[in-house]
């Protein structure tokens, strides 16, 4: 083991040593020549420090755009997403006519889809690459990439889907019934095409149900009333649903509840 963490440091300082020899060569046209094995053998983090080195040597000349170009994937593929976007940002604005700038404009994109989490962490990122991926479809609308792109944004919307769902389940959760119902309404309305709906729909009912049976007695009737509505709507929008029988359900027991009420004002309320 100490043999094997020998090598390892022997063979850093010397690929160290090396990338320091060749920055110290004033030759920018061999600097660059290794910069590009170091691309092609996918030591990225040699290549970079070493186009980086040259760049201000061939700006303006034919030969800056491909050096920008694979020094902007560099940062890519060392995962380093902040400095990939920002350097393909500077690629667009460097060379807007070039043959590459779709491909570029889709990385853009990309590097935020990328930094995308899972869905209970913050989804800016996530909300960030669905807006690119837009508007790189609307910027090039005959692009190959075009189906990819509408492929991450389904993605992403799932992933907010599942986030907002996780948040209206939680407050289901907790007892917070009204809020859950508001919660899992927005759900429906920001999701419209979910294939969830019906059983998202079905969670509004059992909320307000729920918030019903936890009311004051002068609030019951009302809120009785509420969940026969939402049922109402139910079986009007999701005549084929597996779960039609339970919102049906929910139904009988509002309109039981609100008998049972009405019998018992009665019986208090002297003849």
């Amino acid at each position: 083991m100490r043999l094997l963490f020998a090598i390892i440091i022997l063979i850093t300082v010397s690929s160290c040593g090396g990338i320091n020899k060749i920055l110290k060569n004033p030759d920018p046209a061999y600097k660059l020549r290794m910069a590009e094995q170091y691309y092609v053998k996918k030591k990225y983090t040699y290549a970079q420090t070493l186009f980086e080195d040259v760049l201000p040597y061939y700006n303006g000349k034919p030969e800056f755009e491909d050096i920008y170009y694979k020094f902007a994937y560099c940062a890519y593929y060392q995962e380093d997403y902040l400095s990939a976007d920002y350097n393909f940002k500077k690629f667009i604005e460097i060379f807007p006519n070039s043959s590459r700038s779709e491909e570029i404009d889709f990385m853009r994109a990309y590097t935020y889809y990328k930094q995308s989490p899972k869905p209970s962490l913050d989804q800016t990122n996530t909300i960030k690459a669905m807006g690119m991926m837009q508007a790189f479809i609307n910027t090039h609308p005959n692009s190959s990439r075009n189906k990819e792109a509408t492929e991450i944004i389904d993605i992403c919307r799932q992933k907010l889907e599942v986030k907002d769902f996780n948040s209206a389940q939680l407050y289901f959760d907790l007892g917070q019934f009204r809020a859950a119902g508001v919660a899992f309404t927005s759900l429906i309305n920001d999701y419209p095409e979910s294939p969830k709906t019906d059983e998202y729909k079905l969670m509004v009912i059992k909320a307000y149900y729920n918030y019903a049976e936890l009311s004051i007695i002068e609030k019951k009737q009302e809120r009785y009333e509420k969940v026969i509505e939402e049922c109402n709507d139910f079986t009007d929008r999701f005549p084929g649903s597996k779960l039609l029988k339970e919102a049906e359900r929910y139904i009988s027991l509002s309109q039981t509840n609100i008998k049972n009420l009405s019998n018992n004002e009665q019986i208090k309320t002297p003849a």
